[in-house]
């Protein structure tokens, strides 16, 4: 397996901390002092099917293929507006493929969990080429009017496309363990005459302290695990693609890591936290920014309500362009 092409698509509206603190008590200095954020995109006349799409279509065209050529479409998401039928579903019409497709919900670890997936897939031979595409919007589920976790975010699409040719892979790991009450999100459904228990809705809940520890201890006990599967050391690693939760949760992995700055890319300060397409945004930011060359050792690590973790570790060899429109 090995990534073959890259594609990204951010919404136009950019919302910075100071225009957050008109109607939030907060301040960009809190914010930024908290979690290096100093703005994000969010979604206002886009939808996020248009996110996704031209995402889909980037990674396709840096491909050098067709939509016709993509033998399976994973789509990972956490919310949309539609609950059936899937995203992937919608995507695939829109890019005129014929590929089965399906979505999958890995909170923000959906990415690496989509890339084990899609792995599997090439590995046994039942495709050649894989879209993933990651589309999230989680500006829709959190609370407005209240500052701990509406600052935190922002909406965004990536795509990557994965063919069987070639062995980038070196190791991966997923893990989960059943923890409700740091992250959830509880969402009421239909009215049915026949249910006679109280049914809530709410916002997205989110206690930080909670995440943050265990988002540090599960990231850098899944990175020293697809380290030692792959026989590599810390020092060797070229870049580490970590999920863009909180600046202080890099930080705090790559002191723990012992490794310098450079070596830990990030754009949360641009972005927010983009759910499972912050990694891959972040890849194509780097790819299409010649950042990335032939060999370099990655390592991937992400992190979300579940709780999910996964991480993997690759050898970038992609072909670079000489241009990118």
């Amino acid at each position: 397996m090995k990534i073959i092409g890259t594609g990204s698509a951010l919404p136009s509206l950019s919302v910075t901390n100071d225009m957050l603190a008109q109607f939030l008590d907060t301040s960009d200095d809190w914010i930024r002092a908290r979690t290096g954020i100093a703005q994000r995109r969010i979604l206002s006349t886009e939808s996020l099917i248009d996110l996704a799409v031209k995402s889909a279509k980037q990674a396709i065209l840096d491909a050098g293929m067709e939509a016709k050529d993509i033998d399976f479409l994973f789509c990972s998401n956490v919310v949309n507006n539609y609950v059936t039928p899937a995203l992937s579903c919608i995507i695939q019409g829109e890019i005129e493929a014929t590929c089965p497709c399906i979505d999958l919900n890995g909170a923000c670890s959906g990415f690496i969990y989509a890339l084990d997936m899609a792995e599997a897939y090439l590995a046994t031979g039942r495709a050649k080429n894989i879209l993933i595409v990651c589309a999230e919007e989680p500006s829709r589920i959190v609370d407005w009017t209240e500052r701990n976790t509406s600052i935190l975010f922002g909406d965004g699409a990536a795509a990557v496309v994965l063919t069987a040719e070639g062995d980038s892979l070196k190791s991966m790991h997923l893990s989960t363990s059943s923890k409700l009450e740091p992250l959830y999100y509880q969402r009421k459904l239909e009215y049915n005459p026949y249910v006679n228990k109280k049914e809530e809705g709410a916002p997205l809940v989110m206690n930080g302290k909670d995440v943050y520890k265990l988002a540090v201890s599960a990231s850098l006990s899944d990175i020293k695990t697809v380290l030692n599967k792959a026989n590599i050391k810390a020092d060797e690693v070229d870049f580490y693609l970590l999920h863009q939760a909180n600046i202080r949760i890099i930080e705090t992995i790559r002191q723990n890591l012992n490794q310098q700055e450079d070596k830990f890319p990030h754009n949360i300060e641009y972005y927010g936290n983009t759910s499972s397409a912050s990694i891959p945004i972040l890849l194509d930011e780097m790819s299409r920014s010649n950042k990335l060359n032939n060999g370099d050792l990655l390592v991937f690590s992400a992190f979300g309500a579940g709780f999910t973790t996964g991480a993997c570790v690759l050898i970038w060899s992609k072909d670079k362009k000489k241009k990118y429109d």
